[in-house]
């Protein structure tokens, strides 16, 4: 498998997602959005598995290998919360979004070889890194739905925040999870768990965030409006996070986290 096959793959994914996301707003076909939500995913997810077989190594090097994991989890984060809360409206945000990200990849292909440095062998590499694209895939679907409360101003505001702090808290666990995993990796790899590195401390400055977002629902419970813009504010901390702190002067040659520019 190689990397100018995406296309081959992400066409068909995306096809799917569009149908179901059209689907997801008749009732009567609920299960052929969820169905065919679920087809996409596994499509995709053929790529990846392909990626991964080809290049003896987790595709999670590169800045495009991420998106591709972030593309994958963002319908799937999509999907479980249109199947347990019953948004209609949330599949077409999810799969807009993943598009957006798929569309880069496309026109934007980076180098992918098999090369991976020694801090990358660690197994605690991929756990580290996967659940992290999956906390911030649940983290994104939040920030739709925080969006879409401040622009449509829903009656239905107490459910929908409530979505938002139902999806907080299961992207906060995946976080800590992945802060975790990336810890013990530190130390495997460069004999400390934290050392407040620029991609470490933007990772710290993202979780306060979203902790800052959890403790100002529970006091402040009334103040909707307040706490979506907390939320989106918790998601721009964690886009820097993710690849702007790569563009930060402190980080160019000081930071151990920008390592697909030494490959």
């Amino acid at each position: 498998m190689q990397w100018n096959h995406f296309l081959y793959f992400a066409f068909p994914s995306a096809v799917c997602w569009a149908i179901a996301a059209i689907l997801a707003f008749k009732p009567q076909h609920y299960r052929k959005s969820v169905v065919l939500t679920l087809a996409g995913v596994v499509i995709f997810s053929l790529f990846i598995v392909g990626m991964w077989m080809s290049l003896e190594r987790p595709p999670l090097r590169t800045m495009g290998e991420t998106r591709l994991w972030y593309s994958f989890f963002l319908p799937i984060a999509g999907l479980i919360t249109f199947m347990r809360w019953k948004y209609k409206w949330i599949l077409s945000f999810s799969t807009l979004l993943s598009l957006i990200f798929i569309c880069i990849n496309i026109f934007r292909p980076e180098i992918h070889n098999k090369a991976l440095m020694p801090a990358l062998q660690s197994p605690w590499f991929a756990p580290h890194v996967i659940v992290y694209m999956l906390a911030y895939a649940v983290f994104g679907v939040a920030t739709i739905n925080a969006l879409y409360l401040l622009i449509r101003k829903t009656e239905k505001q107490a459910s929908s925040i409530a979505l938002c702090d139902n999806l907080v808290y299961v992207g906060s666990a995946f976080l800590i999870v992945g802060m975790l995993f990336g810890a013990i990796w530190a130390k495997a790899a460069w004999g400390h768990y934290w050392s407040w590195d620029p991609k470490e401390t933007w990772a710290a400055a993202t979780w306060m965030g979203y902790i800052i977002y959890i403790h100002f629902r529970l006091h402040k419970p009334s103040e909707k409006k307040t706490a979506c813009y907390l939320l989106i504010f918790s998601f721009i901390l964690l886009q820097v996070c993710w690849f702007g702190v790569n563009y930060l002067p402190a980080a160019r040659g000081n930071s151990v986290h920008v390592y697909s520019q030494n490959l």
